[in-house]
């Protein structure tokens, strides 16, 4: 009885560029047996790709995978025994094959554009709090990570006042104070988090010359906690990320986490979103005891400090137009403007050297 043809080769299962060692075995079918692949090949179904000799690769008309080997003579045992090896799609297969995957694209496009937005509104608010709470610790630390990881500014007294500040604010939203962090950083920016999560970073202390400016910020980051709009946007982000990876064969949870950290920095938030969160600042704000109006101001300011930093991250502003659109907005709204501080000036102060001295506590625009 003769022995079966063997060889050793490599399988490759057409969805990633992992190569797996293989036995091959040439019976009856073709036996593909690897440490994580065991397959069993019809000959009739077996196709043979154009390589240079010495190398031969094998496919399967219903399967993407393939084998590679360097044989010979199991090469030529193959061509024996397999009347279709090298039969060659009918004509016009390509075109179809090309325009299959040109609408599959255009399906997955379609989908990350129009279906994951509306899939993330209906799903928001269905996350449970202690799951949000876990993605925002997820989410935080990539964001810090991405952010170069700028250190903690952690002064008691001026923590304390920002604590009173956030607690202040919070109870005029009817909403659990979130968790607020100031981080030293060279940019003027706030990012709200899932998870009830806020991070500021340190410049924005530097830009804002009262503290209701900085309290009209904060309380905008809070709108955006309370109509969770961090976890539409991480799904949002999440969503597009997989199916992305999925076209691109590039589908791993760290390429999705980096994707939702880079989204969260980016504020990808609608301008509906914005003005939500805008218009629930000045809320609260003037209810705190504040010039909810405030806001617009610094709005303004970061922009035009924003403009002079090309490629900078600033998730908080938009374009001109839009800022100079939400500014007025801000400003049209009713309400009592003067003198009034949410601060004294010695607690705002204190509250602007929460990362220590020489990080623009003097009053000044940077």
């Amino acid at each position: 009885m003769n022995t079966p043809p063997t060889a050793t080769g490599l399988y490759f299962d057409g969805r990633s560029a992992r190569a797996h060692p293989v036995r091959l075995r040439l019976g009856e079918r073709l036996e593909i047996v690897g440490e994580a692949v065991r397959l069993d090949w019809s000959l009739l179904d077996l196709r043979a790709a154009e390589t240079a000799p010495p190398l031969a690769r094998i496919g399967h008309a219903d399967s993407p995978g393939s084998v590679e080997f360097e044989d010979a003579a199991f090469a030529d045992a193959l061509a024996a025994r397999c009347p279709g090896l090298h039969r060659r799609e009918r004509e016009g297969g390509l075109p179809r094959l090309v325009l299959w995957s040109l609408a599959a694209g255009v399906s997955v496009l379609l989908t990350a554009i129009y279906g994951v937005p509306a899939a993330a509104d209906l799903l928001a608010p269905l996350v449970p709090r202690t799951v949000e709470a876990r993605l925002g610790a997820a989410v935080e630390t990539q964001i810090v990570g991405l952010l170069g990881d700028p250190p903690l500014c952690e002064d008691p007294a001026a923590t304390a006042v920002l604590d009173g500040l956030v607690a202040r604010l919070s109870a005029t939203m009817s909403l659990s104070p979130p968790q607020v962090s100031v981080r030293r950083h060279s940019l003027a920016n706030a990012l709200a988090l899932p998870g009830a999560r806020v991070i500021i970073l340190s410049d924005l202390l530097g830009k804002a010359k009262s503290a209701d400016e900085f309290a009209g910020i904060l309380a905008h980051e809070f709108g955006h906690v309370s109509a969770r709009d961090p976890v539409r946007s991480v799904i949002r982000a999440g969503g597009t990320s997989f199916l992305l990876s999925l076209v691109l064969g590039d589908l791993t949870g760290s390429t999705v986490l980096v994707a939702v950290g880079q989204a969260a920095i980016a504020a990808g938030y609608s301008r509906d979103a914005e003005r939500a969160a805008d218009a629930a600042s000045v809320a609260a704000v003037d209810r705190a005891g504040g010039d909810g109006r405030a806001l617009a101001a610094i709005l303004e300011r970061i922009t035009r400090a924003e403009d002079e930093k090309p490629g900078g991250l600033t998730g908080f502003l938009r374009s001109h137009p839009y800022t100079a659109e939400r500014a007025a907005t801000i400003r049209a709204t009713p309400g009592k403007t003067g003198e009034a501080s949410l601060l004294s000036e010695a607690d705002w102060q204190t509250l602007r050297a929460i990362c220590g001295a020489g990080d623009g506590q003097d009053g000044k625009t940077k």
